[in-house]
């Protein structure tokens, strides 16, 4: 059994109830987020560079707003949650050390905080899964 099969195994061994609610606000938030970044893809485009660098920052913002909107989704109804939580990893991170860190460590700094708390959920999800109330489980039961 390699690395990731044994991480998974302990995943889905140890997984509450509770955190599947979590787990749905969680998707929700960064739904929301991902819609809101669409209303708003100035705001975005500041957040993530200048148009005159190319196309890098026009694939920045189509990379952020779509894997908000359909990572959110699949990960609030816990349908390939680990991929999902995976893919949004390098956007957290770019939100907590490259975007709000700037704006130092205040309290008042609400974004950053909101930031390492989805960090930290997403890496959460990655290790122990979507659980007992999602797609993937359902799936896993009725494998035919």
């Amino acid at each position: 059994m390699n690395v990731l099969q044994r991480v998974e195994h302990w995943g889905d061994a140890h997984h509450p109830a509770w955190i599947d609610a979590l787990r749905i606000m969680l998707g929700i938030v960064l739904f929301l987020k991902g819609v809101s970044f669409i209303g708003d893809t100035e705001h975005l485009y500041s957040l993530v560079g200048d148009r005159d660098f190319g196309l890098t920052p026009v694939i920045l913002v189509h990379y952020v707003a779509f894997v908000h909107l359909v990572g959110g989704l699949l990960i609030a109804i816990g349908c390939l949650t680990r991929l999902a939580a995976l893919l949004q990893l390098p956007i957290l991170l770019g939100a907590v050390f490259f975007v709000n860190i700037s704006r130092g460590f205040s309290t008042l700094n609400s974004e950053l905080w909101l930031s390492i708390i989805v960090l930290f959920l997403l890496i959460m999800f990655v290790v122990i899964g979507s659980g007992k109330f999602s797609v993937d489980e359902y799936m896993r039961r009725h494998d035919h």
